[in-house]
């Protein structure tokens, strides 16, 4: 069964994801950024979401987190909690 790990971010408006995806990629650290602005308790966890499989999270994380380039920060991507960038740290088939 395919395995991923993968931290997030969350936050509530599509303009504040895309202004973190731009400093991450500037060279701010990810944990760093998910401690200090994620919405979700995963922040304290500078984002981290374990292991899991597909179908344990929601529709829109597991279409990006299955399909999409390892170490790279995607997103914005829009669930029903609010926007998200996603880093997928492992995946395995």
């Amino acid at each position: 069964m395919t395995k991923a790990t993968a931290r997030h971010i969350l936050v509530e408006s599509e303009q504040e994801c895309l202004d973190l995806k731009t400093k991450i990629e500037g060279g701010l650290d990810f944990e760093e950024a998910a401690m200090q602005h994620s919405n979700c308790p995963s922040g304290a966890r500078g984002g981290g979401l374990g292991e899991f499989g597909p179908g344990r999270m929601v529709k829109e994380f597991d279409e990006v987190v299955f399909s999409q380039e390892l170490n790279q920060v995607h997103g914005p991507v829009k669930t029903q909690f609010g926007y998200h960038l996603l880093e997928i740290t492992s995946r395995e088939d």
